[in-house]
């Protein structure tokens, strides 16, 4: 079978074509591959999902590069019969969307290549933004802004975008920024004045297309620098959410939405020594109510005093702060529980001269509640699920200090 003649290695904004149908075949998913003499649908590689679109107006979900047997269509429908005449459409802004992302990858690599001569290992072009792995061994925030101001300045500066086709001993006189294991042709990629690379993909005819180049976010990755960075309509949007969440937030504040670092770093100061306050009053409280608690507790046989107590929507914190000011008498043992909606928690803990094993009394009441927990013999903390068995949990617990 023939290899499939691409369209749009000559021409990535061509979106409408005529082809024949020269095989299909059954895929798993119950939809149809189809293959075609021609076509302009990009097929998944390099980093870049396929096109999509439509055949005779039936869905193209997906394109799949079979190498020397060609693209395959796969189309969600009735497929046409082979040596029929189709009509193929690629969907546009999918297409659009795409050239802008991986032009931009070709900008942004070579610009870390110019300035810090950091070279890019990978590329992808994800859902709502796109990654590339550099090769840059001491990234900042100016080091990586430093590379956006460069990549989109040449976006601006609106540089021709050109192909070339050469043999792959052309290719090795060429000061490409990536070398090719391919043999044969080359198709290239050329920047005006700024970057030659072969690849396949589709891009731009002038840089100005691309629109600008956002960086996202950047870490440290396998011994690379990952960049998230977003190009063109989703550079646009991206703003477009960071700025609906800068200003949601400043409209809490009540305040400019510039303001709005100053102020949050402020409240998150002052959440801080609220939560210390807290804590200390947490802790005077926890005395109080553990005085009162021994007062109406249990001793058992052995004169152990047993203080057992489940409460509502009480947090594992605060039990556990309760439990520790019970076990500051001697001789006692804090079972103390809470139920919150669907989940139970647990804290066990004993005082000085006070028997049992509490992180094994712990184990137990958990395999009760179908959760789990643990900790030490003197104190254990955990939980479950199974709210209804809270009290019987406890009880246990009280039955088997011994």
């Amino acid at each position: 079978m023939p290899p499939t003649e691409r369209l749009y290695y000559n021409d990535s904004h061509l979106i409408e074509f005529e082809a024949r149908v020269i095989h299909k075949t059954e895929r798993v998913s119950g939809w149809t591959a189809v293959t075609l003499d021609r076509t302009a649908f990009y097929p998944t590689g390099g980093g870049q999902p396929s096109d999509t679109g439509t055949l005779d107006g039936e869905v193209v979900r997906e394109c799949i590069d079979d190498e020397e047997n060609g693209i395959l269509h796969v189309v969600q429908g009735r497929a046409p019969d082979v040596g029929t005449v189709v009509r193929g459409r690629v969907d546009w802004p999918r297409r659009l969307d795409h050239i802008q992302q991986h032009t931009g990858q070709h900008i942004l690599s070579q610009a870390f290549v110019t300035l810090f001569n950091a070279p890019t290992r990978g590329f992808r072009v994800l859902h709502d933004i796109c990654e590339i792995d550099v090769e840059l061994s001491n990234p900042t925030d100016d080091v990586i802004e430093r590379g956006a101001e460069l990549a989109n300045n040449v976006i601006w500066e609106d540089r021709e975008i050109t192909i070339r086709t050469v043999t792959s001993e052309e290719a090795a006189q060429l000061p490409l920024r990536k070398e090719s294991t391919r043999e044969g042709e080359l198709r290239l990629i050329e920047i005006d004045g700024f970057d030659l690379t072969p690849c396949g993909g589709t891009h731009a005819h002038r840089t100005g297309e691309v629109g600008m180049i956002v960086v996202r976010s950047w870490e440290r990755a396998k011994g690379l620098t990952r960049i998230e960075f977003a190009a063109g309509t989703r550079a646009l949007n991206e703003y477009r959410r960071a700025n609906k969440t800068a200003r949601a937030v400043a409209a809490n504040f009540s305040a400019a939405r510039d303001d709005t670092p100053k102020l949050t770093a402020r409240m998150i100061e002052e959440n801080k020594e609220l939560h210390r306050r807290v804590r200390a009053l947490e802790e005077i409280s926890a005395r109080v109510e553990a005085d009162e608690l021994l007062a109406s507790g249990i001793s058992n046989a052995d004169g152990v005093k047993v203080v057992s107590k489940i409460f509502d929507k009480r947090e594992a914190e605060s039990l556990k702060h309760l439990a520790m000011a019970l076990i500051l008498h001697p001789n006692t043992v804090a079972l103390l529980g809470s139920r919150d909606q669907d989940v139970a928690r647990l804290v066990f803990a004993k005082g000085e001269g006070a028997p049992g094993d509490m992180n094994a009394l712990m184990r137990e009441a958990c395999e009760l509640l179908d959760g789990r927990g643990g900790g030490k013999p003197d104190m254990a903390q955990g939980g479950g699920k199974n709210v209804a068995k809270l009290q019987h949990a406890i009880d246990s617990a009280a039955e088997n200090l011994n």
